[in-house]
């Protein structure tokens, strides 16, 4: 039984800023190695392909993790794995101002912060917003998904700063403090399920309430979802278009950007800043879209996304050979576009699979888009090893870009039309 309605701000809200908040550090977490780079060549003497190793190792493990964790999350609870989570991330992270030889980094910086943002990604942000929203789905998910690039815009500028005067190792212990601060934060304010707090979903009715199927351990319920996906032309579409999302964001960019900048004489604070701009109009972008998938196709969506793309990475190299304008006009443009495309996927996801699946299945795909973002991580390292430029990696993803905009007209039309139920009649919403 609901308690008596009364006006507030519902409880989704709160549940998702914390989300906002957890999600925004981890991607800062993971976005750290582009300011490392050069750093840890230079104080190791270590290739830039073995430490772009390390971090596809930790790419790999963010994308596989994902749907075990959903699974975990269904049987345990999203506030225990999320609080274990954070701290697994805080010791991998801290841990690192101590390492001395490869295979240490890839050991914590791969396999340890690897799992740990395996659980604070955008698997966390897909499986709340299908508990606790009905209406604005589409809207709290671009604007969750917003926030791993507002992670950058927040911190690579003080990371980059603080690598340059206070040396490499300030920058893991600032964002192992960061993670650490947000354990009782999230284990005082998360909720699994709107009925924890006596709750329909916002926007919706207790009809509408999401709950895990039962029974089955979490490995096997992971493994289900991935033999009942491979069935399905959709999953094959998802899953491969977003392989090159992946490949063309956080593996090529995200990884590669600052350093490919000082490759061309750009300081490594202001290389940090162009990508910081670049979270600044993705908070902009990502929203927008998730404001659109609540209305458009996104299919026609995406197409546009990885077009448009596509044809800024072609003009990636030569904005770093030019002028400063040049740089300004590719941050601007690419960080609209940035991950603008994860609210169609997740809507597409919903669609084909429902959305009390939608944490696992979108977990397989978020790990596609990860094999993605590890192969262009350590491909695009090798290139710069092997021919001294970053160019040919740059063209590569740019290409493969077109072909995803192509692909995503295979995927056939939802069975459900978008959700256009109206909001509340209070601005945030109504306690229940």
């Amino acid at each position: 039984m609901t308690a008596a309605p009364r006006p507030g701000v519902h409880y989704a809200w709160i549940v998702a800023a914390v989300t906002f908040v957890t999600l925004l550090v981890a991607a800062a977490i993971r976005a750290t190695p582009g300011v490392l780079i050069v750093p840890l060549e230079e104080a190791f003497g270590w290739s830039r392909a073995t430490i772009a190793g390390a971090v596809s190792i930790n790419l790999v493990l963010y994308g596989l993790i994902g749907p075990f964790a959903a699974a975990v999350m269904d049987r345990v609870g999203v506030r225990r794995t999320l609080a274990a989570a954070l701290c697994f991330l805080a010791a991998g992270v801290g841990l690192t101002v101590f390492m001395t030889r490869p295979w240490q980094l890839m050991l914590l910086w791969g396999v340890v912060v690897g799992t740990g943002s395996g659980v604070v990604a955008l698997v966390l942000g897909a499986t709340l917003v299908n508990r606790w929203f009905v209406a604005r789905r589409g809207l709290v998910m671009g604007i969750l998904t917003a926030s791993t690039a507002t992670g950058q815009l927040v911190f690579l500028p003080l990371l980059a700063w603080l690598v340059t005067h206070r040396g490499w190792r300030a920058a893991p212990v600032v964002m192992a403090g960061a993670a650490l601060l947000l354990v009782p934060v999230a284990a005082a304010l998360v909720r699994d399920f709107p009925a924890d707090k006596r709750l329909a979903p916002y926007g919706g009715t207790e009809a509408d309430a999401v709950r895990p199927e039962a029974g089955g351990g979490a490995a096997r319920a992971a493994v289900a979802a991935l033999r009942e996906g491979l069935r399905h032309r959709q999953f094959w579409i998802l899953g491969g278009t977003f392989f090159i999302c992946g490949l063309s964001t956080n593996g090529l960019v995200g990884t590669h950007l600052i350093p490919a900048c000082m490759d061309h004489g750009i300081p490594e604070v202001a290389a940090a800043g162009l990508l910081a701009a670049m979270g600044w109009f993705d908070l902009v972008g990502t929203t927008a879209s998730g404001w659109l998938s609540d209305r458009w196709d996104s299919r026609k969506l995406l197409a546009w996304y990885y077009g448009l793309r596509g044809l800024s990475l072609f003009f990636l190299p030569t904005a770093l050979a030019g002028t400063t304008a040049a740089r300004w006009g590719f941050a601007t443009f690419y960080g609209l576009d940035w991950i603008a495309t994860v609210p169609p996927t997740v809507r597409l996801t919903a669609d084909t699979f429902g959305r009390a699946r939608v944490g696992m299945m979108f977990g397989w795909i978020v790990a596609a888009h990860q094999l993605g973002a590890a192969t262009a991580a350590f491909g695009a390292g090798v290139v710069r090893t092997q021919s001294g430029d970053y160019g040919a990696a740059f063209w590569a993803a740019g290409a493969l870009c077109l072909v995803a905009a192509a692909l995503v007209f295979g995927i056939g039309a939802p069975a459900a039309a978008p959700d256009r139920r109206p909001a509340p009649s209070t601005p945030l919403g109504v306690e229940v």
